[in-house]
């Protein structure tokens, strides 16, 4: 009998050099290197931008691979993605840019479908949305806050989401390159869906999961951190 080849699963799967993936990363120790190792099989850049954070995540993530940008204190995520995006758009090799969470909460199959979306369809922005099927599950107060949210956020951009604070997107680097957020908190979901529309380039919805774990809850998927949205939205 003919012994079976031995088969290594990554062996087949070419990483995507064209696509960089940037997290906004604050103490999250506990899973950055998890999350880092996974993006890593699939690809070839990620970059965190640790911002101040006080539990050594800037060392875990760059155990793990990621190239790592410092700032020196807390800033606020709104300002963490805004470096992250002012980096990588001055590199002429990258095509799109993935924002993802540090945490564990999304889906790197859905970044990959949300690329070939991009792709295949020529459009600049997807954005992830976890409320076009059935999959997450938010719990009812937290939905009916987080679809406030998606009121508040399409009455003030013009654009039409079921979804407006998904960290989880695909900006293409010519879109990327007109934002400059100046929201440095959890406002800046609004913001840059704000000025993303106003480039007027061909965007799309993409249904994702979002896995709401233990920690990932303790650590901002909370209701008070929705309801804190909520209000900075508000009062922005």
């Amino acid at each position: 009998m003919t012994p079976a080849a031995s088969i290594e699963p990554d062996a087949a799967v070419e990483r995507d050099s064209e696509a960089w993936i940037i997290i906004p990363l604050y103490n999250e120790a506990t899973v950055i290197g998890r999350v880092v190792d996974e993006l890593l099989e699939r690809f070839v850049h990620v970059v965190c931008i640790d911002d101040g954070s006080t539990d050594g995540s800037a060392a875990v993530a760059a155990a793990a691979g990621a190239r790592v940008i410092r700032h020196p204190v807390n800033l606020g995520q709104g300002a963490a993605l805004q470096t992250g995006l002012s980096y990588v758009t001055q590199k002429p090799e990258a095509r799109y840019i993935v924002t993802f969470d540090a945490d564990g909460q999304h889906r790197i199959e859905d970044a990959d479908g949300m690329l070939r979306a991009a792709r295949e369809h020529d459009v600049a922005i997807i954005f992830g949305s976890r409320f076009l099927d059935d999959r997450t599950k938010p719990g009812w107060l937290k939905k009916v806050i987080l679809k406030t949210a998606v009121w508040v956020t399409n009455r003030t951009t013009g654009l039409r989401l079921t979804d407006a604070h998904n960290g989880l997107r695909v900006i293409r680097t010519d879109a990327a390159s007109l934002i400059d957020l100046q929201q440095d908190r959890m406002a800046h979901a609004t913001e840059i869906v704000h000025q993303l529309g106003k480039t007027k380039l061909p965007w799309e919805e993409y249904p994702v999961e979002l896995l709401y774990t233990d920690y990932s809850k303790g650590k901002g998927q909370s209701v008070l951190n929705s309801v804190n949205i909520l209000v900075d939205l508000l009062v922005r």
